[in-house]
């Protein structure tokens, strides 16, 4: 009976061994990366502006909000 009080503790026990080994005995692969093809390049793309024009509150405004 004594196990079953501990579940939660054993289930972390064995998932962190678990996944250590999984950590451990795997081969990192290798980063490919395909430069090969064309590189295309926007120069007349101008980035979206947005413009917020909203006054800001005061603090009596925010007090009387709450």
């Amino acid at each position: 009976m004594n196990a079953l009080k501990h579940m939660e503790a054993i289930f972390v026990g064995i998932a962190t061994v678990a996944l250590s080994i999984t950590f451990f005995t795997t081969e990192p692969q290798p980063l490919t990366v395909a430069a090969d093809g064309p590189l295309i390049v926007h120069s007349d793309v101008k980035m979206p502006v947005v413009t917020i024009a909203a006054k800001r509150l005061t603090a009596a405004e925010k007090a009387a909000l709450m």
